[in-house]
């Protein structure tokens, strides 16, 4: 168990610095760089990308997590299992790489108004889904041999800041924009072959294949499962990439760049419901193996409860200071997403309220019912942003976003409640929202200040004081004002 805390120690940590990097990144950062429709071109390029990768790998990834104990032997080079591992992919990838090319003249058609951009590079999504199938697939390698802190760097930090990199450089004349697209390609390729580096430093990189691979489980087995797996995946990959590519689609390449900075600042909501997520899932599934439902439903309540007061706080934060976050990138086009921004906000805050209702669907003994929500999510969104789009532009596709992220929450919440007589509110959160909606109104009823700095910190420190004030008062979140005693109890010691 010591690699397994270890590696999971190091994980939490390169995971929070890696959330930080990328939200100062892409919505600091590259805006101040990179035009929109650069911003865009690049979203569609790794949408692509990812969409082609995942398909490619047939659900291997989470085939490997699940199955690889039984191939188990590293004297005998674990049965041959990288070689099959790596071999079906690659090969399944020759098909999907050729019909990325072919399709060429098709999406190029969709983005007739961006031709000019997109066509020198498009060729380029090619290269990115081999280099993310091949470090998906190591990854989940390592992560069977419990080696996953090394991947986690590469692909939370290293990848980022070799993107910023290359931004820069382009920024400051020492490369054309040509050139920071290959950078990009460059950086996704780098990060799989230090994979295979490391995986042949710690002496796991078994080349050789053998017919044993096939004997240990049937190759069956492995396709089915793997198929299950990816109609689970693909509905997740194209919960974070459809909207790129339609809004691309439908409006331009710089609608959709406009797009992405107002989608990744809304991921900022999202941390601490991560972060508890991580923490929920083996506790849940040990409360299903255990039988012990009131300690579950105690558990749906109160993260549910805690889900609600940080990000009601988070969205109003964000919300109230746009002004502000606007003005660092230094380019007023980026500010037509501000209305996207409130709605992706408001999705993302739904989908945190409504707790942990899918940890609790897939680790029970119902768990099929899960990929049944996962692709009626993928569904309502394309529709939603199909109907959208053309109505309300990029407004359209974050409401379609918000729509379709609360819908499925409310079914998936009703199906817990119905299914097994568990639901998350109790009477303190009609409580926390009363409070949260009277701070956020009086910090927003706050005038402008000379400078939009001075206006976040005012807003900020009213929302913050009211919010925690009405909170206490209220009894609404007993947890925090047990933390707050803590600390005053430690400060008077």
């Amino acid at each position: 168990m010591g690699i397994v805390l270890r590696q999971g120690l190091r994980n939490t940590l390169i995971s929070y610095v890696g959330l930080a990097i990328g939200f100062v990144n892409t919505t600091l950062i590259l805006p101040r760089l990179l035009a929109p429709a650069q911003i865009g071109l690049t979203g569609v390029l790794i949408s692509i990308a990812t969409i082609a990768a995942q398909v490619a790998a047939f659900g291997f990834s989470s085939t490997t997590l699940r199955y690889f104990p039984y191939f188990r032997n590293r004297e005998a080079g674990h049965s041959g299992f990288l070689p099959l591992l790596l071999g079906l992919p690659l090969l399944a990838f020759g098909g999907v790489g050729l019909v990325v090319v072919l399709a060429r003249p098709l999406v190029l058609r969709w983005y007739a108004h961006d031709a000019a951009l997109l066509g020198p590079h498009y060729l380029v999504a090619v290269g990115l889904g081999l280099a993310i199938l091949v470090f998906s697939l190591l990854d989940a390698y390592l992560r069977a041999l419990f080696h996953s802190a090394f991947s986690s760097f590469l692909q939370e930090v290293l990848v980022r800041l070799l993107i910023v990199a290359a931004a820069a450089a382009y920024g400051l004349g020492y490369l054309p924009f040509g050139g920071f697209v290959l950078a990009y390609l460059g950086a996704y390729a780098l990060s799989a072959l230090l994979l295979l580096v490391y995986l042949g430093r710690i002496g796991e990189l078994h080349w050789r294949p053998t017919r044993a691979v096939f004997t240990v489980r049937p190759l069956r087995e492995l396709l089915a499962f793997g198929g299950f797996a990816l109609l689970g995946n693909i509905s997740g990959t194209i919960l974070v990439t459809i909207d790129a590519l339609m809004v691309g689609a439908k409006l331009s390449l710089a609608a959709a760049g406009i797009y992405a900075i107002a989608f990744n600042m809304s991921t900022a909501l999202t941390i601490p419901f991560r972060a508890l997520y991580k923490t929920a899932f083996p506790l849940i599934a040990e409360y299903w193996k255990a039988g012990k439902m009131a300690e579950m439903a105690h558990f749906y309540r109160r993260s549910t409860r805690l889900n609600t007061v940080l990000g009601c706080y988070l969205a109003l934060g964000i919300g109230l200071n746009l002004d502000f976050v606007y003005t660092l990138i230094h380019r007023p086009e980026y500010a037509a997403g501000s209305t996207a921004v409130l709605l992706l906000l408001l999705g993302r805050l739904l989908d945190g309220i409504t707790g942990v209702n899918g940890i609790i669907v897939v680790t029970s003994p119902r768990y099929r019912v899960d990929l049944l929500f996962n692709i009626s999510l993928a569904a309502a969104i394309v529709a939603l942003n199909w109907l959208l789009i053309p109505r309300l532009g990029l407004s359209g596709a974050a409401l379609g976003n918000c729509l379709a992220l609360g819908g499925i929450n409310l079914i998936r919440t009703l199906f817990v409640w119905r299914a097994y007589g568990l639901q998350p509110f109790d009477s303190r959160i009609p409580r926390i929202l009363a409070v949260a909606a009277a701070a956020g109104a009086a910090a927003w009823a706050l005038p402008a200040f000379p400078t939009p700095l001075l206006t976040l910190l005012a807003r900020g420190s009213t929302l913050t004081l009211l919010y925690g004030a009405g909170l206490g008062l209220s009894g609404a979140a007993p947890e925090l004002r047990a933390l707050a005693a803590g600390v005053w109890n430690r400060v008077r010691g």
